[in-house]
């Protein structure tokens, strides 16, 4: 069922307690699936992708990411700041990360963070690794006061903070791309990466993971 408002304010304090459990249960072990066309991948999203990397990069990647998922923050805090400069700021790898939100209480982190970039992905990456190295802080509980405190430490406003986690139609996109990636891409568990169109769940490590983006790259 879509998320609303209501389900948000109802939900986070038992959502925050069941996290780690529930982002278990979804994920499977870490397995190459079938491949996906790029086409279809690359098709215009309910929210406009965030980018990192060259638009000439030679491999695309895309991750779908729950902000609530501890597997997706351990990728982050380990894998990801390698292959960030290894691979992305290389010019090798456009990196795309989409919303696949768990729980309200992610979809709420991550409308914050659509917030906070106002349209610039190197901030909307900033705000998203700061939300996954504080997991802990937030995802708990009473998510909205360290919510709030990292809103703010962003420049964001209580008034502009507000308006964010209220406006129902950031959420319905949301949710909308988290139903898309489950409708046409199979998207059963977070993180899940299409690399070069290519399934493959699980928080890698950064050598199982290059080792996928090499043998990519080899095929360009």
């Amino acid at each position: 069922m879509p998320i609303n408002r209501r389900d948000f304010c109802r939900t986070a304090s038992a959502t925050a307690l069941a996290t780690a459990a529930f982002g278990s249960l979804l994920l499977a072990p870490p397995a190459l699936a079938e491949t996906v066309s790029m086409t279809e991948l690359m098709a215009p999203q309910p929210l406009p992708d965030m980018v990192l990397g060259s638009k000439d990069a030679p491999v695309i990647v895309v991750e779908y990411a729950s902000m609530t998922c501890p597997h997706c923050a351990h990728f982050d805090e380990t894998t990801y700041p390698q292959v960030k400069k290894n691979y992305i700021d290389t010019g090798k790898v456009r990196w795309i990360l989409r919303e696949f939100p768990l729980d309200p209480l992610a979809a709420a982190a991550f409308m914050m963070a659509r917030c906070a970039a106002d349209g610039s992905p190197p901030k909307y990456y900033d705000m998203v690794n700061t939300l996954f190295h504080q997991q802990d802080t937030w995802a708990i509980q009473k998510p909205i006061p360290p919510l709030l405190a990292i809103a703010k430490q962003a420049g964001m406003t209580e008034e502009k903070f507000k308006a964010c986690l209220s406006d129902q139609k950031q959420l319905d996109k949301v949710q909308a791309e988290r139903q898309r990636a489950i409708d046409q891409f199979k998207v059963k568990a977070t993180p899940t990466f299409f690399i070069g169109g290519t399934s493959v769940e699980g928080a890698l490590s950064y050598e199982s993971f290059a080792k996928l983006l090499d043998a990519q790259l080899k095929k360009k």
